[in-house]
């Protein structure tokens, strides 16, 4: 392994699901279905790794879902922590810990880890006012608060961020605001809070990241902490007026309670403590690698603030490196927890059961690792019969079933090597480095294509070889293509591991192999003449078109409740017709975002740093209201380049972004096809 020099072991951590709802596609296609691929490829390597997973059931959402259902904020975690946890464990995912931060252990470290940097100067307390309930006598939290969008005039919109246009905000900046505890229109109260001042760790963070980072983290990380570093960092609240939580460890906090965000990732360091005496050498010890795996919106959690709330308690390695992905789309639209638009995971495994490996692959093939992708129901069945049945299971199949048939099935004694054999052989050792190479950078996509290529040779050796033929007139010849075909089969079970567990475990059971290690991938003679072979079973099945219409059905279901519930915004009327000619005057180009910044004193401008495949150039947009600028870096869009350059705001933007806007005023980017270059012209 490349890292065994510099590291003795490993902690890597997923991010901690929210404990008021199931786990969906997205979640697995962004964190957990990496994480695993990853530790798996690392246990197999000898590595000293553990996995930490949990729920995080701390923080408003809970407390609201418990008023709603009249039931104690316990109760709500207690159900989705089971579902949750079940649903991992009979997916696959192989924790060595899967804890929760309601546990005690949890409050003890969050609290101990509080209490040591307010011991030592770290927070700065500040009386500020937040709006309070004088019919409850309680201070709200942000979602606590419900009103008007000042950006689009949503009239349910929270105090933290309109869930229709995406808009972030300040309670304060609600139009109408109203208590969701007792319908009333709250008040200002002074209330006293502890801040951690990311301000005064930004130089540190400028060199850690933009220097220490720039070449080995992925270019969406860096791209968004970038964002954040040069917009200026400002003090965060690590404490919240709330009673579910972990409480601040300090005289006269009563009521108070951490900020879900600060006592989430500290989770990680309880779950390692409840998981083994020796937890600080995973967590304390300059020569462990630390990976967390996350998703985009949790980029500025885990590479800035958890960090830095690292670097000020003083005694934590730091995260090597945070290979977060994109958003998962389902069906072309994004996923909604609220409007029920997922492919939850629980329900998955009920309806299509023992297809674990068939989700994984997909979502692998998937993977939004430097953009939104989507996922659709016509491509998990193509992908199924098409990949996994045609090509991994059809060659395995053929290699065994005919093993059977020609010699009793018992490994054949290979004759003399020709040299097709001989490339073969040459090319199957190729495989276990491609595939190593491509997990420890962290591009599981690529790992799995090479994977399934190395499938594609069996298949085409196979076929190119016609043993089922040559038989009759020629079975020396036939020994020596099934012995070569099954070797291919063993070295499959090894580097297919991580991506396929379930399904690689069936074929060693099939070959009558033990488990093996990455390093015998390229040996050629796990198989010996005369071994015996266990009858054959299908790895993969079809999947028929009534399953997937199935699915597709539900999700119509759900698209038409929502539309019922929906009040219809009409389309804008067309504008008048033009000429070819006017249309032709413009010149699109395909582009990518480098960076984004918001325009100083502005509530809509951003200024952005786009690549045009022409040049690099400045355009001022007014997204602001749909779009944070550290989410930007590394989007595709297609801009105006030949408008004439207009100076706003004492910047001169070079263009125009071409968006589509809803008529309900949300906006969206055009955003090129994957296979566009910067430049490409748009026609």
């Amino acid at each position: 392994m490349s890292d065994q020099n510099k590291y003795k072991r490993y902690t890597v951590t997923s991010a901690l699901p929210y404990a008021n709802g199931p786990i969906h596609i997205g979640h697995l296609a962004g964190v957990y279905v990496p994480a695993d691929i990853y530790v798996r490829f690392l246990r197999m390597n000898n590595a000293d790794v553990i996995f930490i997973g949990g729920s995080d059931e701390h923080g408003v959402p809970i407390t609201i879902k418990a008023l709603q259902q009249g039931v104690t904020p316990q109760d709500i975690v207690d159900r989705y922590h089971g579902i949750i946890k079940k649903s991992f464990e009979d997916f696959g995912i192989s924790f060595d810990i899967y804890s929760r931060t309601s546990n005690k252990i949890h409050h003890e470290t969050a609290s101990a880890f509080f209490r040591k940097m307010y011991d030592a100067g770290q927070f700065i307390e500040k009386v500020s006012q937040q709006y309070y309930d004088e019919a409850t006598g309680q201070f709200l939290a942000d979602r606590y608060i419900t009103g008007t969008c000042p950006v689009c005039g949503y009239d349910k919109a929270y105090g933290d961020q309109c869930e229709k246009c995406g808009s972030s905000l300040n309670a304060t900046d609600l139009i109408h605001p109203k208590s969701v505890l007792s319908g009333n229109q709250p008040v200002l109260k002074d209330t006293r809070h502890w801040f951690l001042p990311l301000d005064q760790y930004e130089p540190w963070l400028r060199e850690w990241i933009l220097e220490g980072h720039k070449d080995d983290w992925k270019s969406n990380v860096y791209g968004q902490c970038k964002s954040w570093i040069d917009q200026g960092l400002q003090p965060r609240a690590v404490t919240r007026d709330l009673d579910w939580g972990v409480k601040v460890p300090v005289e006269g906090a009563v009521g108070k309670v951490l900020y879900v965000w600060f006592d989430a990732p500290i989770g990680y360091i309880s779950a390692t403590r409840e998981l083994t005496p020796d937890w600080e050498k995973y967590w304390k010890d300059g020569e462990t690698k630390l990976v967390h795996f996350i998703g985009k919106d949790n980029i500025v959690f885990h590479c800035i603030i958890f960090p830095a709330m690292l670097k000020g308690e003083g005694t934590y390695i730091l995260p090597d490196n945070v290979p977060a992905n994109e958003f998962l789309n389902l069906e072309g639209e994004k996923i909604s927890t609220s409007r029920n638009w997922a492919v939850w995971l629980h329900e998955y495994l009920e309806d299509f059961p023992d297809k674990q490996d068939v989700l994984r692959y997909v979502l692998t093939s998937a993977a939004p690792e430097t953009k939104d992708n989507d996922f659709t129901w016509k491509d998990f069945q193509a992908r199924n019969n098409s990949e996994l049945v045609a090509i991994l299971g059809n060659f395995v199949n053929r290699t065994i079933v005919l093993t059977h048939k020609y010699f009793e099935g018992k490994v054949p004694e290979p004759a003399e090597f020709s040299g097709p054999d001989m490339v073969t052989m040459d090319e199957m050792k190729l495989f276990p480095d491609r595939i190593a190479t491509s997990l420890h950078n962290y591009r599981f996509r690529e790992g799995l294509a090479e994977m399934m290529n190395l499938a594609r040779l069996g298949n085409k050796y196979l076929t190119e070889n016609e043993p089922w033929k040559q038989y009759p007139n020629n079975p020396g010849r036939v020994a020596t293509i099934l012995n070569i075909s099954l070797q291919i089969c063993a070295e499959l079970t090894i580097v297919g591991e991580p991506f396929l567990p379930f399904s690689m475990k069936k074929v060693r059971q099939i070959l009558n192999l033990p488990s093996f290690k990455w390093k015998d991938a390229t040996r050629l003679d796990w198989l010996k003449p005369g071994h015996q072979l266990y009858q054959p079973e299908l790895l993969f099945d079809k999947i028929d078109d009534g399953a997937i219409d199935a699915q597709i059905r539900k999700l119509q279901k759900t698209k038409e409740s929502n539309e019922i519930s929906q009040p219809k915004v009409p389309v804008k009327p067309g504008k008048d017709a033009v000429q070819y000619e006017d249309f032709a005057k413009m010149d699109i180009r395909c582009g990518t975002i480098l960076e984004a910044e918001k325009v100083p004193r502005t509530d809509k401008l951003l200024k952005l740093k786009i690549d045009t495949g022409l040049d690099q150039r400045t355009v001022v947009s007014g997204i602001a209201g749909f779009f944070k600028p550290e989410e930007l870096p590394g989007k595709r869009v297609c801009i105006l380049v030949n408008l004439v350059p207009r100076k706003l705001k004492g910047i001169d933007s070079q263009g125009m972004i071409l968006m589509a806007e809803n008529p309900d005023g949300t906006l969206y980017f055009i955003t090129p096809d994957e296979g566009t270059v910067n430049g490409a012209d748009v026609k």
